[in-house]
C-alpha cells in the first residue's frame, strides 16, 4: 500500500495493520529471548491503550507527554494517543527532572506516560506542583500510592471496557483527524537557550515519509534496529513511523551498549544512527588492526585501499573494469565479510543523520561495501531535507533534497527551505517562529553550504559555529572537528578562536587508550587531572593534531589545545540530548581556561 493513499499518521496506522495483521511488527527482548507482536497484536493493544486515555478523560487537542527509554510500548504510546486525537509532547529520558518538569510544563501535558520507576520518579516529584497533569501511566506497571499514578495494565483494563461500550469510536476518531491537525510536539534540545517546541501536523509527517521513500528503498522484507531515541525527530521519523508504513519490522535494542550484540541477534537490513555511532566502530576495527600482525594490518590497508578505489569509480558511474572487480572479491573474502557479520550479516545500509558524517569514516566504511546514506534536516523540517540515493550516494554530501522538497542557498550561504515539510511554528512563541520562517514560508536553517554540480546539497557548517579569526579569516569549525574525533586518542573536541588571533581547542581525550598508553610507557598519574598535564601526553596530542591538520590551510590549523580531565555530558548541560556538544555552555565553562590559553600565546 502506497503512503499516498492516506493523509495521516493514524490513517497509516490502521491501514498497515489491517493489511499486515499476520506479521511481526514489533520485536524486544525478555531475558535472553527476542520477543515479538504481530501487527493485529499492536493494533488491539493500541485501541486498548487509546480507549484507556479517553475513558480518563483525554479529548481531541489534548497533550499528552512521554518520557520513557525506546520500546514497543513507547511507539504503542505514540499510535494511542495520535489516534485518541491526542498530541504527544516527546521527553528525552536522560533530561534531568528539572528539564522533564520544563517541558511537561510548557507542553501543558494532561497526561505523562513514564517508561519505568525511573522516569515516573522524575515526574511524580513535580506532579503535585504542575496541576495540569492529571495522570501518570507507567509503561512497566510499577505501582505507586499516588491516586494521580496508574499503571499501563491498569489504564488497558479500563480501556478495555470503554472500547467494548464504543465500538465504533476508535476508527471514528481516525477518520475524523485531517492531515493539518498537529501530531506532535517535539522538543529541540537545541545549543543555546530553553528548548522550543516544534509543532508538526500529520501532514509534515506524511510528506516526509512520501519524499524519502521515492529516495530509500524499504519494503515490508525489512528489519530495521531501533537504537536512537524515538524522542529525537529522526528516529521518529524514519525508525518509526517510516518503518510501520512499508509494513516492515522494528526490534527495539535493549540500550546502547548493547546495540553491537543485538545486530549480530536480528540482523537487521536497515538502521539509522548518527555519526558518532560509525565513528565509534571505525576507532574500534582500526584499533584491533593496529595490534594484529603485520600480515594481517598488509592484507587490511591492500583491502581498503582497493574499496577505495571501487568507491570513487562507482561515485563518477564508471564500471569497475575486471582486474578491480576481482580485487573487491578477494578483499571481500578476506576481510569485509568479517565486517558485515559484525553487524548482523543482513545489512543493506544504514542511514546517517544529526550531524555531519566525516569523510574518512563514510570513505572507510563505503570501502568494505557497508553502505552509509547521510542525509540532512532539523526538528523543524520534519526532519527530513535531503538524503543521498541508494543508487548513486556520494561522500561528502547529504544528496539532493527530496521530492516535494524547495531548498535554495541565501546570499549568505545560508540553507533556506520550503514546502509540506515545514513546521506549523514554535509552540507559544510566535516571536522565535518569525525569525525562522519568512512570509513566503521559507525556513531558514542556520546551516551555511552550498550545491555541487550534480544538485548534491553540501553543508558547511552551523551559521552561528563560524569561528572568524582577529585577522579576517572565516573558519569553518566542523570539518576540522570531524577529522580529529576519528582519532583514537579524541573523544570529543570543540574548536574555537572567535574573534581571536587563531584556532585552539579543548579536548577530551579518549580515556580507554590514553591510560593504556601512558601504562606502557610507565608514566606516574594519581588521577586524570594529573595525566593529562603530563608533557608527555601534550607531546602525544601535538603529534596527532599535526598529523590530522595536514591539508587545512594554515589559519585554519589548531595552534594551542587544552586537554580535559571530565567529558561533556548530558548531565553537566554540556551536550544535548542528541550528543551535541552545546558550544555556548562549554565556552563559558570553561572561560577562565580560554583565557589563559591565549593570554600565555600573548606573552611569548
Amino acid at each position: 500500500m502506497s503512503i499516498q493513499s492516506y493523509e495521516t499518521i493514524a490513517e497509516m496506522f490502521i491501514s498497515v495493520t489491517r493489511k499486515y495483521s499476520d506479521k511481526a511488527a514489533f520485536g524486544y527482548k525478555v531475558g535472553d529471548k527476542w520477543e515479538t507482536m504481530t501487527f493485529a497484536e499492536v493494533r488491539a493493544t493500541v485501541e486498548k491503550m487509546s480507549g484507556g486515555l479517553k475513558a480518563l478523560g483525554l479529548k481531541s487537542g489534548d497533550h499528552v507527554g512521554i518520557v520513557a527509554h525506546n520500546s514497543h510500548l513507547w511507539a504503542m504510546s505514540d499510535y494511542a494517543t495520535t489516534c485518541a486525537r491526542g498530541i504527544l509532547a516527546t521527553i528525552y529520558p536522560t533530561l534531568t527532572t528539572k528539564q522533564v518538569k520544563w517541558i511537561a510544563q510548557h507542553a501543558e501535558c494532561r497526561f505523562v506516560f513514564a517508561g519505568d520507576a525511573e522516569q515516573a520518579d522524575k515526574v511524580l516529584s513535580f506532579l503535585h506542583e504542575v496541576k495540569k497533569i492529571e495522570k501518570v501511566i507507567v509503561l512497566d506497571n510499577t505501582s505507586y500510592d499516588d491516586e494521580k499514578v496508574i499503571t499501563l495494565k491498569e489504564m488497558m483494563e479500563i480501556g478495555e471496557k470503554y472500547r467494548k461500550e464504543n465500538p465504533d469510536d476508535f476508527e471514528k476518531d481516525v477518520i475524523s483527524i485531517h492531515k493539518d491537525d498537529l501530531l506532535t510536539l517535539i522538543y529541540t534540545s537545541g545549543t543555546t537557550g530553553e528548548p522550543k517546541g516544534v509543532m508538526l501536523t500529520h501532514g509534515n509527517l506524511v510528506s516526509n515519509i512520501t519524499g524519502s521513500l521515492k529516495v530509500l528503498i524499504a519494503d515490508d522484507r525489512d528489519t530495521f534496529l531501533s537504537f536512537l531515541p524515538l524522542s529525537h525527530s529522526f528516529e521518529r521519523m524514519a525508525g518509526h513511523f517510516l518503518a510501520t508504513s512499508v509494513g516492515a519490522t522494528i526490534y527495539y535494542a535493549e540500550n546502547i551498549n548493547t546495540v553491537a550484540d543485538n545486530m549480530r541477534e536480528v540482523h537487521p537490513s536497515l538502521m539509522t544512527a548518527v555519526p558518532r555511532f560509525y565513528e565509534k566502530v571505525y576507532a574500534k576495527v582500526i584499533d584491533s588492526i593496529a595490534e594484529g600482525s603485520a600480515v594481517k594490518k598488509k592484507i587490511f590497508w591492500w583491502a581498503i585501499n582497493n574499496g577505495r578505489k571501487a568507491v570513487w569509480k562507482k561515485v563518477d558511474g564508471k564500471a569497475l573494469g575486471l582486474y578491480l572487480g576481482m580485487k573487491m572479491k578477494i578483499a571481500h573474502k578476506l576481510v569485509f565479510a568479517k565486517l558485515h557479520e559484525r553487524i548482523g550479516g543482513n545489512l543493506r545500509f544504514f542511514v546517517s543523520g544529526g550531524a555531519p558524517l566525516s569523510k574518512e569514516v563514510a570513505e572507510f566504511f563505503s570501502a568494505a561495501g557497508i553502505i552509509i546514506l547521510e542525509g540532512y534536516g532539523l526538528s523543524e523540517t520534519s526532519p527530513v531535507i535531503a538524503v543521498n540515493p541508494l543508487e548513486r550516494p556520494k561522500i561528502g554530501t547529504v544528496g539532493p533534497p527530496i521530492p516535494g522538497v524547495e531548498v535554495k542557498i541565501a546570499g549568505d550561504g545560508e540553507i533556506i527551505t520550503r514546502g509540506p515539510h515545514i513546521m506549523k511554528g514554535y509552540y507559544k512563541n510566535d516571536e522565535a517562529t518569525a525569525e525562522v520562517i519568512d512570509k513566503d514560508g521559507w525556513f531558514y536553517t542556520g546551516d551555511i553550504g552550498m550545491f555541487d554540480d550534480d544538485g548534491y546539497l553540501m553543508i558547511t557548517d552551523r551559521k552561528k559555529n563560524l569561528i572568524v579569526t582577529s585577522g579576517g579569516k572565516n573558519v569553518a569549525p566542523q570539518p576540522m572537528e570531524n577529522v580529529l574525533v576519528t582519532s583514537k586518542w579524541i573523544e570529543q573536541i570543540l574548536a574555537i578562536g572567535d574573534k581571536r588571533k587563531f584556532v585552539s581547542a579543548l579536548i577530551v581525550p579518549s580515556f580507554p587508550n590514553l591510560e593504556a598508553w601512558a601504562k606502557e610507557k610507565n608514566l606516574q598519574w594519581s588521577s586524570r587531572e594529573e595525566l593529562v598535564k603530563l608533557p608527555e601526553v601534550e607531546a602525544l596530542y601535538t603529534r596527532v593534531i599535526s598529523e590530522s591538520m595536514e591539508g587545512f590551510a594554515q589559519f585554519e590549523k589548531i595552534k594551542r589545545f587544552v586537554l580535559l580531565s571530565k567529558e561533556f555530558t548530558i548531565e553537566s548541560g554540556e551536550l544535548t540530548p542528541s550528543m551535541k556538544i552545546k558550544r555556548n555552555v562549554v565556552e563559558k565553562r570553561y572561560e577562565k581556561i580560554i583565557s589563559q590559553l591565549y593570554a600565555e600565546v600573548e606573552k611569548e
